[in-house]
């Protein structure tokens, strides 16, 4: 087995390498504050790797390139924070409807429209919910840490070719900026997804339309029944969490991103003070790991969800347990994170 050394870098860069590693030939993109890192890295790597680098007028623009490129095979990503995520829900929309494979990385953070640099996790809507027509749905995956981060970009790439649908990595403020050491995937050796169904000439492919507009009822209808199916498919395949220490916890910790981390050093100093805790961090956001939280549900006296907005997981839990009643949350707001000891107090409340 060989071991990949580790090196010290940011998420952004952590991420943009693993991109180029996995096959991204294409970038498209506009800089915001929490972003420059990986445009940085992508406006120097990529040309370097014979690939092309586009810093787009704004959000719209960027993702309209992306859908170009990728419509012609190409392996593509883009990124944003959550109000660029929201310039980019049409073309998001068309993208699933036509079956189109892309990587939206999304650096959540605090505050409205003109956010903040502060982290934040109230893009879980957003990313779970398919803010657009006809009931599309994005793959989500939720990194705790920067080594995490690369290794699943490298496997947002797999996804979205083998599903043919955008994939959103959702990585907030923190994890895009803090440095930690991290080995970075193995570039991909084996040759590419074939995609016969990509536009573009080429001579050993006939012509195709990629399109997700679809003017007759009965064929629209006939599209959007094939992509329920599809969604079944990926829901069941790609469901992704970490469970610790919950086999014996009577009250389950529930927290993804960077206050997941926050929250296993709580179930450890909960440990040892004698509190039975544990942590169940979903990292597929969507597909949410519903069956698997149902059943420590079952055993634990209660649920404890842990996000930095005003309570929007929860739902999801609350939704997959058998007992909602027995799911609590508390939330930080404004950028704020809370402490593994302000969690621990929390905790206390729900213990009995």
């Amino acid at each position: 087995m060989v071991t990949r050394a580790k090196i010290l870098l940011p998420g952004c860069e952590a991420i943009a390498e693993a991109a180029i590693r996995a096959g991204c030939t294409h970038y498209f993109g506009y800089p915001g504050l929490a972003l420059r890192d990986i445009h940085e890295c992508m406006a120097r790597r990529l040309p370097a790797e014979n690939g092309t680098y586009v810093q787009a007028e704004n959000e719209i623009a960027a993702i309209s390139m992306a859908y170009g490129a990728a419509c012609a095979g190409a392996r593509v990503m883009t990124s944003a924070s959550g109000t660029g995520i929201g310039q980019m829900q049409e073309m998001l929309s068309f993208m699933a409807g036509a079956e189109i494979p892309c990587v939206v990385l999304n650096v959540g953070l605090s505050g409205y429209s003109l956010a903040g640099t502060l982290p934040s996790q109230a893009d879980y809507f957003q990313a779970t919910r398919g803010a657009g027509q006809e009931n599309y749905r994005l793959v989500a995956l939720s990194p705790s840490s920067v080594q995490e981060a690369a290794d699943l970009t490298l496997d947002a790439f797999d996804l979205a070719d083998r599903h043919r649908n955008p994939v959103l990595v959702l990585a907030d403020g923190i994890i895009s900026q803090m440095m930690e050491p991290a080995a970075l995937p193995a570039r991909r050796k084996k040759a590419l997804p074939e995609k016969s169904w990509a536009v573009g000439p080429r001579e050993d492919r006939k012509p195709n339309l990629v399109t997700s507009i679809y003017l007759e009822p009965s064929a629209l209808e006939a599209q959007v029944w094939k992509l329920y199916k599809k969604y079944g498919n990926v829901s069941t395949r790609e469901v992704r969490f970490e469970e610790y220490r919950c086999a014996d916890a009577s009250l389950i910790l529930v927290a993804g991103g960077i206050v997941g981390r926050v929250a296993r050093t709580a179930v450890d100093k909960g440990r040892k003070r004698g509190m039975k805790l544990g942590l169940f961090r979903p990292v597929s956001l969507w597909p949410f790991p519903a069956e698997a939280l149902a059943e420590h549900s079952r055993r634990a006296k209660a649920l404890l969800v842990v996000e930095l907005n005003t309570g929007q997981m929860v739902e999801d839990v609350r939704l997959a347990t058998q007992r909602p009643d027995r799911v609590h949350f508390y939330g930080r707001t404004g950028g704020s994170i809370p402490s593994s000891f302000e969690i621990l107090h929390e905790a206390l409340k729900w213990m009995e």
